[in-house]
């Protein structure tokens, strides 16, 4: 009896001890399954985090204002690509102070201010970069880090493109009411004097009407060029291509200004091979050899030549040059001559009669035609005026001057 009931007590045993290890077998699989979940968990979280974090600098980064946070200490946390670009910055920027980042002392003031009041907005700012000025438009605001400490973000938006568009409206306004005072009070004064009566010389009075006539055209010829340059630069013209020998237009040229050129003595030449052929707005690329060989016959040496060429260039392109002998143009204004009312000599070319709008036309001509326009200095003496067009209309090259 006393060894069944012992063996029955082994048996009970070993039962317990096989559950038991059953049982710890199971719990372990269970905290197995769920640190692994946990993990998940912490993968999982971690991940979404830093997809949102990568979201939020996309979205920073997509902005086309600069984005400046500094934190509590004066200390950069985020900056946006737009503000990289803006002020040309480079390297790692987080930790550093602003003036470290953006040396103006004026947005340190600001960004001072905001901390002191809450937010400044719409506050104009110019901040020199050596070659040029720059202006924004600063809004900043400030925001809690901590119950002691006070962040501010700040966002810029670069007004430079603005500026320089309304600097050059005046600059525009101040040159045409310059040009039309001239012929107007020339035109002005000789009527006066011949309304009062004080000429009775009828060569004097005659020499007088001739002078009105001179400012008269000036005045015509000006606001025709102003109009044209306009509608050339809203696109308010449409061209009507057609293909022709490039050297039938030079020869057409030549002909309307033989006289000029005669009455200084200048030799016009052209080389251009007569089977080269170029699908253009005849009239306005006609325009174009007009001012360009008409400058080379006012500007150029008296008793000199000039010449004009044309060669294929890469990519289907034709490039043109109209060459003079004259003095030339000085290096440091070579980019400025395709400016409106540039002039590099102003009291020769408004003797010449000329509006300082010619080569202004040009350029928007030949670039209404998917080409571009330069000045190269001749190897000796005299200026060279070169452009490039599509030797086909439906070329798909376009090129900004």
């Amino acid at each position: 009896m006393w060894k069944a009931l012992s063996l029955g007590l082994v048996i009970l045993l070993v039962l317990e001890f096989f559950f038991e290890r059953r049982r710890r077998r199971k719990l372990t699989h269970q905290l197995a399954e769920s640190r692994s979940a946990h993990s998940e968990t912490e993968i999982r979280l971690s991940r979404e985090l830093q997809e949102a974090a990568t979201q939020q600098e996309t979205l920073f980064d997509r902005m086309i204002e600069g984005v400046l946070i500094l934190d509590g200490q004066g200390k950069v946390r985020l900056v946006n690509a737009a503000l990289r670009d803006l002020f040309g910055l480079t390297g790692e920027l987080q930790g550093k102070r602003l003036i470290e980042t953006v040396r103006s002392h004026e947005l340190q003031e600001i960004v001072l201010h905001a901390k002191e009041v809450g937010h400044v907005t719409g506050q104009e700012l110019m901040i020199s970069s050596g070659v040029e000025n720059k202006h924004f438009a600063v809004n900043a605001s400030s925001f809690k880090e901590s119950s002691s400490r006070t962040g501010v973000i700040v966002i810029l938006h670069d007004l430079t493109g603005m500026k320089n568009l309304e600097s050059g409206r005046r600059e525009f306004v101040a040159n045409v009411s310059h040009e039309l005072r001239t012929p107007l009070s020339m035109i002005k004064g000789y009527v006066e004097t011949l309304l009062e009566g004080n000429v009775s010389d009828p060569k004097v009075e005659s020499r007088f009407l001739g002078k009105i006539q001179k400012h008269s055209d000036r005045l015509t010829f000006l606001i025709e060029d102003l109009l044209a340059l306009s509608q050339l630069e809203s696109n308010q013209i449409a061209l009507s291509f057609s293909r022709l020998p490039l050297a039938e237009l030079i020869d057409r040229v030549f002909e309307d200004l033989r006289d000029k050129a005669a009455s200084r003595g200048v030799t016009l030449n052209s080389n251009i091979a007569p089977d080269l052929e170029v699908s253009v707005d005849s009239d306005r690329i006609q325009q174009v050899f007009q001012n360009l060989i008409e400058n080379g016959i006012k500007y150029g040496r008296p008793e000199g030549e000039l010449f004009v060429t044309a060669k294929l260039g890469e990519d289907g392109f034709v490039v043109v040059s109209v060459a003079d002998d004259g003095p030339g143009i000085p290096a440091e204004v070579g980019d400025r001559v395709f400016e409106r009312f540039f002039r590099v000599d102003k009291a020769r070319s408004r003797d010449q009669g000329g509006t300082g709008l010619g080569l202004a036309i040009v350029k928007h001509i030949v670039q209404s035609h998917g080409g571009r326009v330069w000045l190269d200095q001749g190897e000796q003496t005299g200026a060279v005026f070169s452009f490039s067009i599509p030797i086909d209309s439906g070329s798909e090259k376009r090129f900004e001057s």
